[in-house]
């Protein structure tokens, strides 16, 4: 049987569909995922996958392309699947998706899906409603005949042996960047945060993408390179494999809800989360490892899925001060 599993989005949502990859693939002779294009390196990191398929959708991610009906051709002709699971966080459709999959000849699809799917769909399936979105994807594919076949966990493909650019020396991650403004710590927050783990004594290592080197550079307090063992910016220095060799070697992780908070728990890594309300923590922090939350889970911005934050202060984050950070990393260093 060939399967296809999609996840359209972003680089974490990709990652949080690994585990239900894994049922998939434990019951099917080849398994495609198709996914956008940030979703793509997290794609390749994923047990399970035999081929990733990349298509920018229309209808997800911050700046969906325009509906382009040659693309959506290529798109349908390029499927081949004798069945397909279509993965969605929570408030989003999976019915022009199927849509797509059905023009494909997929005979059979599986989807969550409050809305009357007509014939799109041969598993209509209702989420549990405070479901991890890890957890969702799993209940959906057992509802599609893909039972889970392990413990759940998200998990990566080994990363490369760890990336000497982080030094020598156990060391903790500060993630400064996240996908949109209102899931972000403030720099300076950031900043002071690096300048009381390493007063601390605890040497940092501080990543981002590569259009975060400044931010990284800021965070870092200018530091490129390692000086006195206490501070490394590898801002736009890693790939998502070498990011998550990273991860792997860190005593914790401090990070926004953002991809690599769930690369971070991928392998088995500890996250200090700096979460933003903007969506709920049920459906999005750190799943299957210690992680502590900081920030007002209470906020008036809860539950907005705001990209910017609506509030002036942005306060559900920037009432944590860096001594709460320390705290925390404090914390879960001595639990792991």
């Amino acid at each position: 049987m060939k399967a296809l599993v999609t996840r359209l989005d972003s680089f974490g949502d990709v990652l949080l569909a690994g585990p239900a990859v894994r049922a998939v693939a434990a019951r099917a002779d080849h398994v495609t995922l198709l996914c956008g294009p940030h979703g793509a390196p997290a794609a390749r990191l994923l047990p399970g996958v035999d081929e990733v398929l990349v298509w920018d959708s229309p209808w997800t991610g911050f700046r969906p392309p325009p509906v382009d009906r040659d693309d959506i051709e290529r798109l349908v002709a390029s499927v081949d699947a004798d069945a397909a699971l279509v993965l969605t966080s929570y408030h989003q459709s999976p019915l022009p998706t199927a849509l797509l999959l059905r023009l494909a000849g997929v005979p059979f699809i599986a989807a969550d899906s409050e809305d009357h799917p007509g014939s799109l769909l041969d598993v209509r399936h209702h989420r549990a409603p405070h479901a991890h979105e890890a957890e969702a994807a799993l209940d959906l594919a057992e509802a599609a005949g893909f039972p889970r076949v392990d413990d759940g966990l998200l998990r990566v493909l080994p990363p490369p042996a760890a990336n000497r650019a982080a030094g020598e020396g156990p060391y903790v991650v500060v993630h400064p960047g996240a996908s949109v403004p209102a899931r972000a710590w403030s720099p300076g927050r950031c900043a002071q945060a690096v300048r009381e783990l390493t007063a601390a004594g605890r040497r940092v290592v501080v990543t981002g993408g590569a259009g975060e080197r400044e931010l990284t550079a800021y965070v870092a307090g200018g530091r490129a390179v390692d000086l006195g063992g206490r501070a490394v910016d590898l801002g736009g220095r890693t790939d998502a494999a070498q990011l998550a060799a990273v991860l792997a070697g860190a005593d914790c992780v401090v990070a926004g809800n953002t991809g690599p908070a769930h690369l971070a728990a991928a392998v088995g890594t500890p996250v200090v989360s700096l979460f933003a309300p903007v969506v709920p923590a049920e459906r999005w922090r750190p799943y299957g490892v210690p992680h502590l939350l900081l920030g007002d889970q209470d906020a008036p911005c809860a539950g907005s899925r705001a990209r910017r934050c609506p509030v002036p202060g942005h306060p559900c984050l920037d009432t944590v001060t860096a001594l709460d950070v320390v705290a925390a990393v404090d914390k879960l260093v001595e639990v792991a």
